[in-house]
């Protein structure tokens, strides 16, 4: 018997001993892409943008050296605090690096229908909620809505005099729904009283916070059985590339 189970035994730890092979090989291959796809951006914004290389290379030379100064005032070797400076200036021109690159995403996307629907099902995290397309115009113009902490948001993208209509619709349809569940509204643009794209994010997550956690999903579940019909067919789901014709897609939303 005890013969037995030591030979039972040795297939079990050859098992985990594969298993953790594979997950340490899936978590390198991971890391790898990871790397590669840092690089690719990387190459694809210094094309782009003169001032990151500077930028990235001022940093982490002020870094190293304002930290290494102040290691030599607390009574440090100058060679024991640079490393530390090093550091801290690599990490310094990483978050430069990801600022830029966003930025730069923002501005490419900004104006092209779907932009802000996309940048909510991509940055929007945690408890958020997002519907894309939840009304919308054959000219592209559509309303989003996101459920959240804050209550019901209706993102509208558009021209505004097409917008602002299928926003106040969307209110009143759902207002009978929520209660007194607040809801708020916002137009993507840079005009007077709309929200820059880049800054939708942000705005939405200072909003108040006025429903429970556990509410968001109880929420979400009886707005989307209200939607009887399914999302605006022929929207786009992100930002279309520069040099879309708007004709074709404006004439493939009408066909359905």
């Amino acid at each position: 018997m005890a013969k037995s189970s030591t030979t039972a035994g040795k297939p079990d730890k050859a098992e985990a001993k594969a298993a953790e092979k594979a997950a340490k090989a899936a978590r390198k291959a991971s890391s790898k892409e990871r790397r590669g796809q840092i690089w690719q951006a990387f190459k694809m914004q210094r094309k782009e943008d003169n001032k990151l290389l500077p930028l990235m290379i001022g940093a982490l030379l002020l870094c190293a050296v304002v930290i290494t100064g102040l290691g030599w005032l607390v009574g440090l070797p100058w060679w024991a605090a640079l490393p530390f400076g090093i550091i801290i200036g690599a990490l310094v021109a990483m978050i430069i690096f990801s600022r830029r690159v966003q930025a730069n995403v923002y501005k490419k996307a900004e104006g092209q229908p779907g932009a802000a629907g996309w940048m909510l099902q991509n940055n929007l995290r945690g408890r958020w909620r997002i519907t894309p397309g939840v009304a919308g115009t054959t000219q592209l113009d559509v309303v989003h809505r996101v459920i959240g902490r804050p209550g019901v948001i209706l993102v509208g993208e558009g021209a505004p005099h097409r917008v602002k209509p299928l926003i106040a619709q969307e209110k009143k349809r759902i207002a009978r729904v929520v209660g007194e569940t607040p809801i708020y509204d916002f137009v993507v643009g840079n005009d007077e009283g709309q929200i820059p794209l880049s800054k939708l994010n942000a705005r939405l997550i200072k909003l108040p916070r006025n429903i429970a956690a556990n509410s968001v999903t109880e929420l979400d579940n009886r707005l989307t059985a209200l939607t009887a019909r399914a999302p605006q067919a022929g929207l786009p789901k992100g930002p279309l590339p520069a040099g879309a014709k708007m004709r074709n897609m404006q004439r493939a939303a009408r066909r359905r």
